[in-house]
């Protein structure tokens, strides 16, 4: 078995590594020509290496930059570049200053120069200015029920860019008149531009209904000061945006394929767009499992896969986050069975609130758990997979990974 979840591993390990922005942000440059001069902005988790590789490639073009990131994910310093980390999922103090820090980077601009605009998963929480009217303790309290009730990204996102100055495509307004060259690296199903980073530089496809259709359905407390601002429309036109997509959950399910291929396993992408409840996701990839144990379709050795970003609905006191919570709901469902792993994991390194990437489990998690006292269903209920992994020896501690693109799950069978 432990073979079988070193397998698991150096697949999840290789599918990450090929789509790591450095190659793919060299690529979207390489034969570009900027006509004057060149300023760079990078917000989110994978801001730091898409700096990194475009300030490689521009050289002496490069004017100035910044890069706004999650703590922990800056690797050191940057020519011309100042790098601010903050907060994420929730926006702090840092956010606001680092956004002052972009906002000052492209005031007065001339119709010659260029925003080289590097947006990457985590943007929304790291670069924001709140609308006058609107401050930050406002921003963390609708942010934290946003991620607790269970909404997926677009909705999440859909209330974030109402409440700002930055998000929905007003940003690409404050850069007016310079062009704005955007290369993005996805972190949202189906790649909607007006919803990755919340669409700073992109026009905003939902409306006013959209905003408020999802306080209804999620029943969020927020203030009339508040519920003011969403019903502002957001911009609709933007028209100096030029965009490049360089990587998506999509690419990273196809790498994991392909690892998997090489470790000698009949891979099967099943979906690059699963969204749901993360305990779903979890179950449904055991009854897969069951399904192959039985004599079902696919015959060992086998990887099936799946990409896509599900979400938790918090309603306990614990410790977690959505692949950790995937991979302990499917150890209820593998267990027993020999020869099967499941490994759920965040390609940015960083699973919910924690310092996990996600976890990975096997036939006998369940039975190490109870030995200890430990039923995956109460754990489950108190949302605390991450104590729950960490005591069986599961959690996935990677460490940043520099990039962002969804989150992979693997079901080997062998």
């Amino acid at each position: 078995m432990t073979d079988l979840r070193e397998d698991a591993r150096r697949i999840v390990n290789e599918a990450i590594a090929g789509v790591l922005p450095n190659q793919a942000v060299e690529a979207a440059l390489a034969d570009r020509r900027f006509p004057g001069r060149v300023y760079l902005v990078a917000i989110g988790k994978a801001g730091f290496s898409m700096a990194q590789a475009a300030a490689k490639v521009l050289g002496p073009a490069l004017v100035k930059g910044a890069v706004l990131t999650k703590y922990g994910h800056a690797q050191g310093l940057l020519e011309r570049i100042e790098v601010v980390e903050a907060g994420h999922p929730v926006p702090d103090r840092n956010t606001l200053y680092g956004t002052e820090k972009v906002l000052a980077l492209v005031e007065g601009l001339t119709a010659t120069d260029t925003v080289l605009f590097l947006v990457s998963g985590g943007g929304s929480a790291l670069f924001e200015k709140p609308l006058p009217g609107v401050d930050l303790t406002d921003l963390e309290k609708i942010t934290q029920q946003l991620l607790a009730c269970g909404a997926d990204i677009v909705e999440i996102n859909t209330i974030r860019k109402r409440l700002s100055a930055v998000k929905g495509g007003r940003f690409a307004h404050l850069c007016r008149p310079a062009q704005v060259f955007s290369v993005i690296l996805s972190d949202v199903l189906g790649d909607r531009l007006d919803s990755i980073a919340s669409g700073p530089a992109w026009p905003d496809a939902a409306t006013v209904e959209d905003a408020l259709a999802i306080v209804e359905k999620y029943k969020l407390s927020l203030p009339s000061s508040l519920l003011a601002k969403l019903k502002l429309e957001t911009p609709k036109q933007v028209d100096n945006v030029t965009v490049m997509v360089t990587g998506s959950v999509k690419a990273l399910c196809r790498e994991a394929a392909a690892a998997a291929a090489r470790l000698g396993y009949r891979p099967v992408i099943l979906t690059t767009q699963l969204t749901c409840e993360a305990r779903e996701g979890g179950r449904f990839l055991a009854a897969i499992a069951r399904e192959i144990r039985d004599g079902g379709y696919l015959q060992p050795p086998c990887a099936v896969i799946l990409g896509g970003e599900t979400v938790v609905n918090v309603k306990g006191k614990g410790k977690g986050g959505r692949n950790q919570e995937f991979a302990l709901a499917a150890a209820e469902g593998i267990a027993g069975l020999a020869d099967t792993v499941v490994i759920a994991a965040g390609s940015d390194g960083t699973d919910g609130p924690t310092d996990a990437a996600g976890g990975l489990v096997d036939g006998q998690t369940q039975e190490v758990l109870l030995r200890q006292g430990l039923k995956i269903g109460a754990v489950l209920e108190d949302n605390d997979a991450y104590c729950g992994l960490a005591a069986c020896d599961s959690l996935l501690l990677s460490g940043p990974t520099g990039t962002n693109v969804n989150d992979v799950a693997v079901l080997l069978c062998r």
